[in-house]
């Protein structure tokens, strides 16, 4: 619970709460994705590999640009923590803030996974989301977000006084990622970020703007796709808390696995695409 406020009021404090909000960063602005072209591309879709992610564990996974791949609830309800990376440069990864404020707070179809500075340029553009129709329910909740950071052992070992579980969705993208780089996991966490909350359904209160997480309706069956604009490392993580239902209670939830779906358009079906550039800003800083 937010403390009460210990300022009084000023008298003009209802015409400057009536001042209108301004969109940061408008839509027009932005590059646009070709969706005509990979709706038509999605039509000639071949399966290639499919990669199961356990509960409570991490995977990871490459797509190779140009190609698809889906996020599969398969068993029963159940939320994953993605994280992506350029497959040439870790250091090009996905950047959650900066998506955010480019779209919004929760993501669906045509909206695009930003890589951070100095790259700033769409890893993953969304050309598929069976979950669409939920929109906004009557508590503000909406589904996929870019707002939550992931679970994590740091702040389970802080708010449990010495905890030490290590099935957090940290934990799990570090396991994932140190099994690909052959190294160990406390040497390659600094790769894992803030990710993008696959079939959470999340808000915010509207009398104390805490963030919550409430059941998520996915069911087997459905799926968010992705377009890989660039080379691509993922890894995903089956999170902990399950559906998310309640106040997560690490190992206790119900958890299900999900499915990772690599997917190959026919050849020609992308003709005219190529894989966006870094950006263009010169880096001088006025420097």
């Amino acid at each position: 619970m937010r403390n009460p406020p210990e300022t009084r009021a000023p008298a003009d404090a209802a015409a400057r709460r009536a001042v209108a909000p301004v969109v940061c960063y408008p839509v027009e602005a932005l590059p646009q994705p070709d969706m005509a072209l990979y709706r038509a591309a999605r039509a000639t879709l071949e399966s290639v590999e499919t990669r199961r992610i356990e509960p409570r564990q991490g995977g990871c996974f490459r797509v190779p640009a140009g190609h698809f791949f889906r996020i599969r609830s398969v068993e029963g309800p159940q939320v994953g923590d993605l994280n992506l990376w350029s497959a040439a440069d870790l250091a090009e990864r996905f950047y959650s803030g900066k998506t955010r404020a480019l779209h919004a707070t929760h993501l669906s179809t045509g909206d695009r996974l930003w890589s951070c500075f100095p790259y700033l340029r769409p890893m993953a553009t969304i050309t598929h989301d069976t979950l669409d129709w939920y929109g906004v329910d009557e508590y503000g909740g909406r589904i996929h977000d870019v707002i939550g950071t992931r679970c994590d052992p740091y702040t389970h070992n802080l708010l449990s006084g010495g905890g030490q579980y290590h099935h957090c969705c940290h934990s799990n993208l570090s396991r994932a990622l140190a099994a690909v780089l052959q190294k160990p996991a406390r040497d390659v966490e600094n790769h894992v970020h803030d990710v993008f909350n696959v079939f959470m359904c999340t808000g915010f209160t509207k009398d104390t703007g805490q963030y919550f997480t409430k059941a998520t309706p996915v069911q087997p069956g459905d799926f968010i796709e992705f377009f890989a604009e660039i080379d691509l490392i993922g890894a995903l993580s089956a999170c902990p808390g399950g559906d998310c239902s309640t106040v997560q209670a690490c190992g206790e939830a119900a958890c299900h696995p999900l499915e990772v779906e690599l997917l190959r358009p026919a050849p020609g079906a992308l003709r005219g695409w190529i894989p966006p550039a870094a950006n263009g800003y010169a880096r001088t800083h006025a420097s």
